[in-house]
């Protein structure tokens, strides 16, 4: 059930959205040099690499390192107001309907965030598709605390429910959480 609600729900976003993804897509490419859509390899089910598309919210040029550990500075005067309303993720859809994530699981780390894989494989966090919100983003957990946020991940893992998806997507959508945080 939760695979066929990713499918009908990310195509119904993207066919409604279509326009906004555009259209933001435009304004990124003018508020910075460099493309509109980010593309960046993360860790998937499985451990399995996958590319992980978003709005481009820093500037070109920027570290290919996990949020937490970059410099504000590297958000553009745009991405500031993406990332604060959570639309940078809407390109994530694709990545929903490719059965690449799940609208809800843990949200996907960077390969070089070891600690974070090893703690989410020790807890079997790692069989979920990775998802664009989670247990973990509504109540504040970033990737800075990799034990606290697998934890979380396995809390989801043991009590996930189609019922309970919607509620974190509820959660997301009216504005819990803040994601990961940069320096």
């Amino acid at each position: 059930m939760k695979r066929l609600f990713d499918i009908l729900a990310s195509l119904a976003g993207l066919l409604a959205l279509g326009w906004l993804i555009g259209l933001l897509v435009i304004l990124v490419r003018r508020d910075s040099h460099g493309p509109g859509i980010f593309a960046q390899v993360r860790v998937g089910r499985h451990g399995q690499p996958f590319t992980c598309y978003k709005l481009r919210t820093m500037r070109q040029g920027t570290a290919n390192v996990a949020t937490h550990e970059m410099s504000s500075s590297a958000v553009t005067s745009l991405g500031e107001s993406l990332r604060r309303y959570k639309l940078d993720e809407l390109p994530q859809l694709w990545n929903v309907l490719r059965g690449d994530m799940s609208f809800v699981g843990p949200r996907p780390c960077l390969p070089v965030q070891r600690e974070v894989i090893a703690e989410r494989e020790k807890r079997g966090v790692l069989a979920l598709r990775p998802g664009i919100t989670g247990l973990a983003q509504v109540n504040d957990i970033d990737m800075s605390t990799p034990v606290r946020l697998a934890e979380a991940d396995a809390e989801y893992l043991a009590t996930r429910s189609f019922v309970g998806d919607l509620v974190l997507i509820l959660r997301t959508v009216t504005g819990s959480g803040q994601g990961d945080r940069v320096r």
